[in-house]
């Protein structure tokens, strides 16, 4: 995370509307000492225990040897990014920087059972196929029967338990309003311009 506060999100509600918006995410670990790192789409749980991300992962992912054991992890996601130009800004003597969104997600990871991984898959399947209506969502009910069962044998599903939830929105909250002006005229449409248009 970034260092400054004022770049800092700890809202909960708005960090998970944000990553069942954008649920595709980098899990970072290392159980044995050795940084590795695996991508997955999650779905949120929220569960009578707490708070939870559902994922899964190939069998011959080099993460998966350690979740028998389970292992703590990270789990981050990165939203839009841009430079930005001081050249954009109104005020003189600026410097470069970076505006971005982030969002990590820590906690122990864990090993689904066959029946919580075929339910992250229906989950994850029901999640995505929302966003495409109105095209009738699909559903493992159109495969054959048997082949959804040999292909989810490949996989395997884990379980993080959220620990620590924050987010980096860099969003020029440390400038003022005319240089954020600036920067947001000359992103135009890219997707970061609009999140500073925001209220700060």
């Amino acid at each position: 995370m970034h260092p400054a506060s004022v770049f800092r999100e700890t809202e909960a509600a708005r960090l998970l509307a944000w990553v069942e918006a954008h649920p595709f995410m980098t899990l970072t670990a290392a159980p044995e000492g050795r940084p590795l790192l695996a991508h997955a789409p999650v779905v949120v749980r929220r569960l009578p225990e707490g708070l939870a991300l559902d994922f899964h992962l190939a069998r011959n992912n080099a993460l998966v040897g350690a979740l028998t054991a389970g292992f703590h992890g990270v789990l981050l996601q990165l939203g839009p990014d841009a430079y930005i130009s001081p050249d954009w800004y109104g005020s003189a003597d600026q410097v470069p920087t970076w505006n971005y969104v982030s969002i990590e997600i820590e906690g122990p990871v864990a090993v689904l059972n066959d029946a919580g991984l075929i339910a992250q898959l229906d989950a994850l399947s029901a999640q995505e196929e929302g966003r495409l209506a109105p095209k009738p969502p699909w559903t493992r009910a159109k495969m054959t029967p048997g082949v959804f069962e040999r292909m989810s044998r490949a996989i395997i599903g884990a379980r993080m338990t959220v620990e620590r939830l924050e987010g980096t929105f860099k969003l020029g909250q440390n400038k003022s309003e005319i240089d954020v002006e600036g920067a947001v005229s000359a992103l135009g449409d890219h997707p970061l311009a609009g999140l500073m248009r925001l209220p700060r």
